[in-house]
This record gives C-alpha cells, sequence and structure tokens, in this order.
C-alpha cells in the first residue's frame, strides 16, 4: 500500500497532466460537433469491427432458425405481391402493401441492446453501401428503428425501445393517429398515446406506421392493441402495443430509403418560409 502512495506522489505531475488531457479531449468532443461527428464514426468503426468478429462465430449456430425465418419471410412477400396484382382494383388493396418512391435495401444486425433505456443496434452496412442517417428500418415482421450514425462500412439504429423515439402511428382500421412511445418497461411493448377518445379502439386491432414523415411509409407493421386506458374526463387514450417483432431476437433487416425526401422537405421549407 505505501508503494502504491509513493508512486502517486513521485509521478503526480505526469498524472495530473493526463487527466486534464483527457478532460479536454472529452469537453472538445462534446461541445463541438465536427470532432464529435468524428468520434461518433470513429466509435463506429472499432465497434462495429468486434460485433462483426462476434457475430460470425454465433451466426452459425443460429442456422436452423434462421431458415424457418427466411421461409416464413417468403410467405409474406408472395402474399404482398398477390395484393399488388390487385392494383386494378383499389377498393380490395391491402392497407400494409408498401408504396412506391421508396428503395429497400437488406442488412444483417450484428449487434443488438433491449434492456437499456436508449437502446440501439449495430448494422453491418454503412455509406459505402449508401446507408444514410434518418432511414427507416424494418424487418419482415414490422418496424425496427430510424438509422443514427453511420461510418465508412457500420451503421447504427435507434431503436423503437428507445426514450428518444416519437413514431407516428394509426390505428389500422379507424385511421385515428398518435405518437408511439417506449416507457422502458418491457421489450416486447410499447406505447402509443395521443388517440381521440372519439376513436373506435378494440383490444387486438392492429397498429401501423401513419405514414406523416419522409422516413417510413404508410402501412408498415407495428403490432397490435393489448390493453388501453382512458383516465376520468381526459381526452386522449394510452394504448399498450404488443410489437409483432420480436426484439430481442433480431438477425436481419431491411432499410427504407423515401427518394421523394429532399423534394418534400424543401416544399415544407418554402411553405413555412413563406408564411
Amino acid at each position: 500500500m505505501q508503494q502504491i502512495i509513493f508512486f502517486f506522489i513521485r509521478n503526480k505531475n505526469f498524472l495530473l497532466f493526463g487527466l486534464l488531457f483527457l478532460i479536454s479531449i472529452f469537453l472538445t468532443i462534446q461541445t463541438h460537433s465536427y470532432h464529435n461527428g468524428k468520434y461518433v464514426s470513429s466509435a463506429n468503426f472499432l465497434s462495429g469491427n468486434v460485433f462483426s468478429a462476434k457475430s460470425n462465430v454465433t451466426g452459425y449456430f443460429g442456422l436452423e432458425n434462421e431458415n424457418k425465418r427466411l421461409i416464413e419471410e417468403n410467405i409474406h412477400l408472395r402474399t404482398q405481391l398477390e395484393n399488388l396484382k390487385s392494383i386494378a382494383n383499389p377498393s380490395t388493396l391491402d392497407s400494409t402493401v408498401l408504396p412506391s418512391g421508396y428503395i429497400f435495401r437488406n442488412a444483417r444486425i450484428i449487434n443488438n441492446t433491449y434492456s437499456k433505456s436508449k437502446n440501439y443496434l449495430t448494422l453491418r452496412k454503412g455509406k459505402k453501401d449508401s446507408v444514410k442517417i434518418d432511414m427507416g428500418v424494418i424487418s419482415s415482421k414490422g418496424i425496427i428503428g430510424i438509422i443514427n450514425a453511420t461510418s465508412e462500412n457500420f451503421s447504427t439504429v435507434q431503436s423503437i425501445l428507445n426514450t428518444n423515439s416519437q413514431i407516428n402511428a394509426r390505428l389500422k382500421e379507424s385511421n385515428h393517429f398518435g405518437t408511439l412511445k417506449w416507457d422502458t418497461k418491457d421489450p416486447n411493448r410499447v406505447q402509443l398515446v395521443d388517440i381521440p377518445r372519439l376513436a373506435p379502439v378494440k383490444i387486438g386491432d392492429t397498429i401501423i406506421t401513419g405514414g406523416k414523415s419522409t422516413i417510413f411509409p404508410e402501412g408498415i407493421l407495428i403490432g397490435t392493441i393489448e390493453e388501453f386506458n382512458l383516465h376520468g374526463d381526459a381526452n386522449y387514450y394510452d394504448l399498450q402495443i404488443k410489437l409483432f417483432n420480436d426484439m430481442t431476437s433480431l438477425k436481419h433487416v431491411y432499410l427504407i430509403e423515401n427518394t421523394n425526401k429532399e423534394e418534400i422537405l424543401q416544399l415544407e421549407n418554402e411553405v413555412e418560409d413563406a408564411e
């Protein structure tokens, strides 16, 4: 113990310098957007390679379940194809069919957190694969999250299991809109708030994306209503939504790029500036 104390006494100047140097780096990253961006990109690169190596080892042992999932996805895609054939009769078109104006890319998940308050996923695709911030991320069963950072070869997704996530969603049957949030209690359940009390809410009703953003097209599956509450004379429901996705067991996802995004945002900005 005495030797440890003597070590700190002998090297106090060097240790103080090291501490101040680390503090200065931290403050620089936190207060300058350029340095912060470089830090996030570098961290994505380093952590991405670590997660990628781990994923290669563990991926082999899940092949049987993965094959089952791919079969289910093929069935889902065939169903969508049949729905598209009915485009000549819009009244029979399934509301979950994805509209045009979107490009879809596949990606593999190499890391997934779901036990924190701000969860994220890491994907083995980045800028060189045309992945951009604010792309929507889904699976064959429904919504996953939104791209929030990219490096050359990897990207991270802000999961819907993140207290910062707020996604426009609606009741499939009645077209009433609300905001999707997460209360951090259960990784298989999220909350839909601001649904007006006039809405015909029922247990088991399907919840889908509302399409009122440039990130997700309308009709992406989210989950079903498991419970709803209307407190006293409140004007809005609080809905408990059971997700279609098992957020604790994900491997492959699709990235959604809205090809009309820039045009839409430019038009909306012009309208706002004119007011």
